[in-house]
Order: C-alpha cells, then sequence, then structure tokens
C-alpha cells in the first residue's frame, strides 16, 4: 500500500504522477472555459470595474481574475456566485446560452473568443460609445474594406 512508504519515496511518487498529468493535460484552456471568462470581462468592463477592484471584492488576486478572463483558470460554482454578484448580475447572466444547442454555442464561443485578440475589447468599446448610426456604419465599412484588402497590405509590406 501507498500509505507504507516513507515520506520521501511517497513525495517522489505523487511528484511522478503528477507530471505525467500534466504532461498529458491538454495546454489550451476549454472553450467554455475561455467563453465564460469572455463573458466576465465583458460585464466587468461594461461597469467600468478594474481586475484588482473585482479581485478584492471576491478575495483573490488580480492576476487570479486574470487567469479567470482567459479560461486558462477554472471558475468554481461558489466563486462564479461571488463575480456575478459582485458585478450585480445574475449567475444566469454570465454563462447566458453556452449550454443551448451545441451550433449556437460553439458560434457564441468563436465570437468570444474573438475578443482576446489584443485591441479587441478596446475597439468594441470605442464603437460601441459612437452615438452616431451613421458614423458607426462608416467605421464599419472601413474595417471590411481594410479586411478585403489586409491579404494586398500584407503582400507590399
Amino acid at each position: 500500500m501507498v500509505y507504507n512508504l516513507p515520506y520521501r519515496e511517497l513525495t517522489q511518487k505523487v511528484r511522478y504522477i503528477m507530471g505525467a498529468i500534466k504532461a498529458n493535460a491538454d495546454d489550451e484552456p476549454h472553450p467554455l472555459d475561455v467563453a465564460l471568462g469572455q463573458s466576465v470581462r465583458l460585464r466587468r468592463r461594461s461597469l467600468r470595474m478594474s481586475q484588482q477592484a473585482l479581485a478584492d471584492a471576491i478575495g483573490v488576486s488580480f492576476q487570479q481574475v486574470q487567469k479567470y478572463e482567459r479560461g486558462t483558470n477554472r471558475v468554481s460554482f461558489s466563486r462564479l456566485v461571488e463575480i456575478a454578484h459582485t458585478l450585480g448580475c445574475r449567475v444566469s447572466d454570465l454563462v447566458d446560452d453556452l449550454d443551448e444547442d451545441k451550433g449556437r454555442s460553439s458560434e457564441r464561443i468563436a465570437d468570444l473568443s474573438k475578443l482576446r485578440l489584443p485591441g479587441a475589447a478596446e475597439l468594441l468599446d470605442a464603437y460601441s460609445a459612437i452615438s452616431s448610426t451613421r458614423l458607426r456604419r462608416s467605421v464599419l465599412e472601413l474595417a471590411q474594406s481594410m479586411m478585403a484588402n489586409a491579404p494586398a497590405a500584407m503582400a507590399e509590406d
């Protein structure tokens, strides 16, 4: 039995097993964890709350909040309830339609994962702050034009 091993041998075996588990673990966070993290991030940013303020309110470091928002660390249910209460919403508001029809859910996850790109959330914030419908349409058309011409522009660089 493992319990009869001396402490040193036991800790070596545990380290070996944990190393094997980590070696076999997927390096990428689960898409649902990423989607939940993005949902938390969007809600927090819409309230103009810093990661540090959220961290202080739920009793973790701001680095932990970053990991939750990236999906690299999973959020326990009790922590999710704390986060939701701090953000002034219900848990269901954060998980939204992530558990609905797989096709719709995967589309939503793909959309949320785009917000992980550097500057994407800031661009969305700036876009949503434009009150003029005509001006928002112009910004959208400009971005679409840039996207269509991206391969040609990349060739010139």
